[in-house]
């Protein structure tokens, strides 16, 4: 292997890192608002690539109309599609699916929902 193709593989790796680096590090902060007439009392975010919900994010919490909660949706995986169930009080249950993490900093529950 020549010089030259020595020092192109090693450059195609040190690039590939820091992509790799860039990638994980991408914020994953949502801004959740419920801009619906019922209270959010139970919300889901799990990476497009499990089969479960997870935990309640919430907790004891809730999120009444017009309030909004931010969440970091990091689980570690590298993942930046995550589905969302929101379950609400009046007994409504809300799934949207495929939501980039990575580039939607603001989510909004709405009554066009």
């Amino acid at each position: 292997m020549s010089r030259y193709s020595v020092r192109n593989v090693l450059l195609g790796l040190a690039a590939a890192a820091v992509l790799a680096t860039s990638a994980s590090a991408e914020d994953r902060h949502v801004k959740i608002i419920n801009e619906t007439n019922a209270t959010i009392v139970h919300f889901y975010g799990s990476n497009a690539g499990s089969n479960s919900w997870e935990e309640d994010i919430l907790g004891q919490d809730v999120l009444k109309p017009g309030a909004s909660v931010n969440i970091n949706f990091d689980d570690g995986s590298g993942y930046c599609l995550f589905d969302f169930k929101a379950e609400f009080s009046d007994g409504d249950t809300l799934v949207k699916k495929n939501i980039d993490v990575c580039k939607v900093g603001v989510f909004r529950y709405s009554l066009n929902d």
